[in-house]
């Protein structure tokens, strides 16, 4: 007993000593949690960024501090943490902060400048692909290159790319251009094709170039500068795919027609209101959203980009019909700093991002002191059949699968966990399959599995090795909990507990007042005499006769007074009534105004003084008072149940 005692005693001197010795002393404990200096001075300083700080910035920020700890505890206390949607929440915003930490900065920056260059050149290429699936065994994948480095020895020696592509090329779409698949830019097409196309020059034809399609021969016809993004508006006829010779005429013509009016000098927007078959544009006057290169076909892009602003095209046809395009504005690439968020974020969804990452890889291999065991691996390789593909994969029975594929620093990865991986996996690939294929895919499996356990291994300790990441975790951590709670207790509280807002109403009405108003009544005339009569009522009533008695009186022989409505009104409300009904101007004690083009006079009948506003006249405003007082009262329930020990000597020192 006198142990405890005696280490109760120590605890509490440590506490109020600050720790003396520590760099980083405890400011304040609520119950036995421990709360530092820096804790406090990264949050008091994130949501002050402008002011200084001085004692009573502090003080007052102390508090606020103070409120937030508590009720965070709170919901810590009632288990709000253990629940699925807050771990399913938290888990999520972790998934969005830890992206930073898995790309390798400096690769980043080379990959966005990279872009950025690119995307101020346009090429054009043409092309002839060889197709071959990705999972090819390596005889076909092979051959497929034999016959792409033969029909390009054919092009080195003289023969013609286009008539080349039209015979061999398996792009049907572009075969029957010679190849040509017009312009591109980055981001435009797949990653191996955009690499190989700005490594050449006009004329250059590449070495055979594979891609997730087969290999690629690619011939540059052009390059030249990007003038960025176009906007057009443009009328189409249509041409489907199956049309017969008269449906293509019929299409010509009607096109022709278009540009006949358009000649005439009729306005273009109404021409593609009445001629495009492209209805989606053409309720826009023919307008089209902006695009870049890459964007449309060849023909298409062609005529947009090389017309003139205000300029209107002579029909030309696509392989969707023919079309007519006005050209209305460009937009030319920005500087690379407006340029890099974008830049940035579609190479984080683009393949080029993995160079990035694998750069990671390497550097944290080096870190972790990773050793790799091949002999092991080979072993796993040798179980390897076509039952991979079907998601059947089984290693021997008699196999241990206890022996070590690779290790970082103190985990070890071994068969048996690369088993289970191969076991779960199901390829979506028609293509045959062959135990060799499936020996190939499953050292690239191996590869895929080996950096997702590296990027876990370094994932489980971003919290201790970054502390700012642990902070901001923290943050969200907290926020969330303290926005579930607050909910419960407060915001959705007030809206729900209707008698208790009455109640809160009900005592504290008197703050809820209208101020003086005037009781404004809208009468409508038919005619000036009735008007006149009226107005000469108001003004010379002697005999102190309500407004309904007066127009009562002048209805008698024929109904062409109305009374329309009633309401109370505000000073400010409206300008007009202002002027007689608050007195605002002293040159006249008018008790009506008079709108002549609406055939409306508006009387003052009496001025309503101050009073209370009705709960539902005022209902957002109570509410946000009664949350306030719900908030208020639950603070000051936390102050009692939990105890804030503050350090003062500590506090003095908050920088």
């Amino acid at each position: 007993m006198k142990r405890c005692i005696f280490f109760t005693l120590m605890s509490l001197i440590v506490v109020f000593k600050g720790y003396a010795q520590n760099n980083d002393p405890v400011l304040m404990t609520i119950n036995d949690k421990k709360i530092t200096k820096s804790e406090f001075e990264r949050i008091f300083h994130k949501n002050n960024k402008d002011s200084v700080t001085d004692e009573k910035s502090v003080r007052e920020y102390l508090d606020l501090f103070i409120n937030f700890k508590l009720k965070v505890f709170e919901a810590i206390a009632n288990g709000l943490d253990t629940a699925q949607n807050f771990k399913q929440e938290l888990q999520n915003y972790r998934k969005q902060l830890t992206a930073p930490y898995f790309v390798d900065k400096e690769t980043e920056e080379k990959l966005v400048r990279e872009a950025y260059e690119r995307k101020k050149i346009r090429i054009r290429t043409s092309h002839i692909l060889i197709k071959v699936p990705e999972n090819a065994s390596p005889a076909d994948t092979l051959a497929a290159y034999n016959k792409a480095i033969d029909i390009r020895n054919r092009i080195l020696k003289g023969e013609d790319f286009a008539k080349l592509a039209n015979e061999f090329s398996q792009d049907d779409v572009s075969k029957i251009n010679g190849g040509d698949i017009g312009y591109l830019t980055v981001f435009t097409t797949v990653l191996p094709y955009e690499n190989a196309a700005y490594s050449l020059k006009p004329g250059e034809i590449s070495m055979p170039v594979r891609s997730q399609y087969g290999y690629h021969i690619i011939k540059v016809t052009d390059r030249k500068e990007n003038p960025g993004d176009v906007k057009v508006a443009h009328i189409m006829a249509l041409v489907a795919r199956d049309a017969s010779e008269e449906d293509v005429k019929k299409a010509e013509q009607k096109i022709n027609e278009a540009y006949q009016k358009l000649l005439q000098g009729e306005d273009f927007a109404k021409v593609a209101m009445d001629y495009s078959d492209d209805k989606a544009s053409a309720k826009r006057g023919g307008d089209l959203p902006w695009f870049g290169t890459g964007r449309m076909v060849p023909e298409f892009e062609t005529a947009a980009f090389d017309t003139k602003v205000g300029e209107i095209t002579k029909p030309f046809r696509t392989a969707f019909g023919f079309h007519i395009i006005k050209k209305i504005e460009t937009r030319p690439i920005a500087a690379f700093e407006s340029e890099r968020n974008d830049l940035a974020q579609k190479i984080a969804k683009d393949p080029r991002a993995q160079q990035s990452k694998n750069v990671l890889i390497e550097k944290l291999k080096k870190e972790y002191n990773y050793t790799f065991n091949k002999k092991n691996l080979d072993e796993i390789i040798a179980f390897v059949d076509t039952n991979l593909y079907s998601g059947n994969f089984k290693a021997p029975k008699t196999a241990k699968l206890d022996k070590p594929l690779f290790t970082l620093k103190d985990s070890t990865y071994i068969q048996k966990q690369f088993v289970q991986y191969l076991s779960n996996y199901k390829s979506k690939s028609k293509e045959k399959a062959t135990n060799e294929t499936a020996k190939e895919l499953a050292k690239q499996l191996y590869k895929n599995w080996e950096n997702e356990k590296i990027v876990a291994y370094e994932d489980a300790r971003l919290e201790t090795k970054y502390p700012a990441f642990a902070n901001l975790l923290q943050e969200y951590h907290d926020g969330i909990l303290l926005f579930d709670l607050t909910d419960k207790m407060v915001w959705s509280k007030a809206i729900k507990d209707t008698v208790g807002l009455k109640e809160f109403y009900e005592k504290n009405k008197n703050k809820y007042m209208w101020d003086t108003r005037a009781e404004a009544i809208w009468i409508t005339y038919e005619n000036d005499k009735c008007k006149d009569a009226l107005i000469k009522a108001i003004e010379n009533n002697k005999k102190q006769q309500t407004i309904d008695d007066i127009l009562k009186s002048i209805n008698k022989k024929s109904t062409c007074l109305t009374k329309k409505d009633t309401k109370l009104i505000s000073k400010g409300e409206m300008p007009g009534i202002d002027k007689i009904a608050f007195n605002e101007d002293k040159t006249q004690n008018k008790k009506y105004t008079l709108f002549e083009d609406k055939k409306l006079i508006i009387y003052i009948n009496a001025m309503v003084p101050p009073q209370p506003k009705q709960l539902h006249e005022t209902k957002g405003v109570v509410t946000a008072d009664y949350q306030s007082y719900l908030e208020k009262q639950w603070i000051d329930e936390l102050r009692k149940k939990y105890t804030v020990k503050v350090n003062e000597e500590v506090l003095k020192q908050v920088k």
